[in-house]
């Protein structure tokens, strides 16, 4: 992480010896537990409905006659419908449980443009859910409410949750302008009111008095509505509503919040109708279905503004339905952890997915090292703020965007044999599983699936295949292809997937636990997690070099440590550290016999400011000698009154800020409810 020491945190980093609490402090309401939302470390599955199970051919043509540019159907075309439905989705939930799923992602489900055709240039079909022109019904090559309504009743009968994969910042395409019309910048043309004067979109984003707009005159490219009812609600249909600055031409700058993304409309998500309107669309869904999430894509194409209206509205509606837990978690496709905090911290999401998990994750099980997912855990406390921090982080190590992990592996090291091929992907559900986060299993990895790249090349049916590329491809851990039905509970990673849930979801330590990195070295990465209850520390060792490695593990406990997974009766004895060794491409899992012992003394810590980021965030630091264990929250004081800003439970305890405060203060508290504080 790219930080910029200030002159400011230099001088107050000279004057941190501690501070001791004065009378009249508050530490005691202060002090905080480490968040842990109702969704940490649970097992997530991603599904894309048309993949899926195909329970109802009479909606494979979406109840329109004709070919495949009229209803969108061709299961031979790896760009059209293949058939996948709800009813086939609510005919495999029992298939789902008996997997360990606890929560359901489905890609988009609401009513989509069906084909775009090119001509010559070729044709698709938006089996993906993500070219919407109705938000307020399902595509009927789906099914219909009814059908999706018993689907998310029979899922939480089963205690599967149910996420919907929704868009807000881009519908379907059907704006066009006239020739052609590549993106053009804010300083090439900037935005102008109905009586043509120029303004500052940024500025005004949110704001009750945004300027009203005119076709003619407000916009770089004038807007031609091909269908002008086509699309619901109708405020949709109005083109004013839309940036219209032409199709980004690169995925960086402005270009991402104002282009459009592959010539979808994108929303101009600062305008205040467009707001409302989403929360109104969101909010509906969660009274009509019964679900339990969202998870939002393209999140960083979307200004901050519209999140931080967006997300704390929706969270509210959720809880005032009785959904406390109501989770909402983004797509920010990049592998920088400063980017993807930004999301949950400023931007108000509950979550982000982990890319910059994955990408270390790939290359850890590539036989690349261990650094990389050192740097991830160490950057961890960028996401801590009051109401969430990295434990809520949804974890994956392929996608429908960018691949399967096991294409990944093969690309990476090619001619590996078949028994390495599987033990690297089984080691990379062994680390999805226990690092902290809500581990996301893609469809199909559970039986073996791979391909050759993303997008649609990772979007194989579960049903036997049509598709000539698919079904003759290799699988891991069997014989079967894409060309056979593939929802068989003894497939070795189906097996693995299951016993790795039983196991995290049986102890809360892989929930509530905490982090602290021990061990990255070379291809070693070893970690624990610490039950804030019982005390107990379990440790993780994962090897993914082709040879045994014996490494020496710092750990905070006394005495013997047992291996629990997989389970060995002979044990190691703790002087400090605990030697371990590990098969290769493998891991263990070792848990102390004692809780971590008591420090002698209450915390007494110290504060001082670090550096500041690179987005202008401010270090706090909190030094806690002696404690084998505690959790240190962070506050500020503004105008006379304290303020939470998060609390992180494993050292080195720190906190990124963005608060001009007066006075900031630490209230550091041990697993025993002593206190002490600190403040500068």
């Amino acid at each position: 992480m790219k930080k910029t020491a200030t002159a400011l945190a230099v001088a107050l980093a000279l004057l941190s010896a501690v501070q001791p609490a004065t009378a009249g402090t508050p530490d005691a309401g202060l002090a905080r537990d480490s968040v842990r939302t109702g969704l940490s470390g649970v097992p997530f599955y991603m599904v894309m409905i048309d993949r899926f199970a195909n329970g109802d051919p009479g909606n494979d043509r979406g109840g329109v006659p004709g070919d495949r540019l009229v209803n969108g159907f061709d299961p031979t075309d790896k760009q059209f419908f293949h058939g996948g439905d709800l009813t086939g989705l609510s005919g495999k939930v029992d298939y789902l449980a008996g997997l360990g799923v606890k929560a359901v992602w489905i890609n988009p489900p609401f009513r989509n443009r069906w084909v775009v055709d090119f001509g010559a240039g070729g044709a698709f079909a938006a089996y993906h859910g993500y070219a919407i022109t109705d938000f307020t019904s399902f595509d009927p090559h789906f099914g219909t409410a009814a059908q999706m309504r018993a689907f998310v009743d029979k899922a939480h009968a089963r205690g599967i949750k149910v996420f919907f994969d929704i868009t807000a910042g881009y519908t379907a395409d059907e704006i066009t302008f006239d020739g052609p019309h590549p993106y053009k910048t804010l300083a090439e043309t900037p935005y102008r009111d109905a009586d043509g004067k120029p303004f500052d979109i940024k500025a005004v984003a949110g704001r009750p008095d945004f300027p009203k707009l005119s076709v003619e005159k407000s916009f770089p490219y004038q807007p031609i509505v091909t269908h002008p009812t086509l699309k619901k609600p109708d405020w949709l249909n109005d083109p004013t509503l839309y940036h219209n600055r032409g199709d980004a031409t690169v995925f960086e700058g402005e270009q991402l919040e104002y282009g459009d993304f592959f010539g979808l409309d994108d929303l101009m998500t600062e305008h205040p109708r467009v707001v409302a309107g989403m929360e109104q669309i969101y909010s509906s869904w969660i009274d009509t279905m019964n679900i339990d999430g969202y998870r939002v894509d393209t999140t960083k194409h979307v200004n901050d503004e519209f999140w931080q209206a967006f997300a704390p509205v929706i969270q509210r509606h959720a809880v005032a339905q009785g959904k406390k837990d109501f989770f909402v978690f983004g797509e920010v496709y990049s592998g920088d952890p400063l980017l993807t905090s930004h999301y949950t911290t400023d931007a108000r999401m509950t979550a982000v997915l982990d890319f910059p998990f994955q990408g270390a994750a790939r290359s850890f099980l590539a036989g690349k090292g261990a650094a990389d997912l050192g740097r991830v855990a160490d950057a961890d406390d960028l996401y801590t703020d009051a109401d969430s921090n990295a434990y809520s982080l949804t974890t994956f190590v392929g996608n429908h965007d960018m691949g399967r992990l096991s294409t990944m592996l093969k690309q990476d090291r090619p001619g590996m044999s078949e028994q390495e091929w599987l033990a690297r992907v089984k080691l990379g559900n062994e680390l999805l599983y226990l690092w902290r986060g809500n581990p996301v299993v893609y469809y199909g990895d559970e039986q073996g699936f791979a391909g050759v790249a993303g997008d649609a090349e990772a979007r194989q049916d579960m049903f036997p295949s049509k598709v000539p590329d698919f079904v003759d491809q290799d699988q891991v851990g069997t014989d079967r292809t894409p060309g056979d039905g593939n929802f068989d509970p003894k497939h070795p990673l189906y097996k693995q997937l299951a016993e790795l849930s039983a196991f995290t979801t049986s102890n809360p330590v892989w929930r509530r636990g905490n982090q602290v990195l021990r061990l990255a070295d070379g291809d070693v990465v070893a970690f624990s997690r610490i039950d804030r209850e019982s005390g107990r520390e379990y440790v993780v060792a994962l090897n993914a070099s082709t040879v045994a490695k014996t490494v020496d593990v710092p750990v905070g406990a006394a005495g013997r440590y047992d291996r629990i997974r997989p389970q060995l009766t002979t044990p190691v004895t703790s002087t400090g550290t605990i030697r371990v060794t590990v098969p290769p491409l493998s891991s263990a899992v070792y848990r102390s016999s004692k809780p971590l012992p008591p420090a002698a003394a209450g915390p007494k810590p110290t504060l001082k400011l670090g550096n500041t980021t690179s987005d202008g965030r401010t270090e706090l630091v909190a030094a806690v000698p002696d404690q084998p264990y505690a959790q240190a929250t962070f506050a500020a004081r503004v105008n006379g009154q304290w303020q939470v800003l998060g609390t992180d439970d494993a050292a080195p305890y720190r906190l990124y800020t963005k608060v001009k405060a007066t006075q900031f203060r630490v209230v550091v508290k041990d697993r025993h409810g002593r206190i002490g504080s600190a403040h500068l």
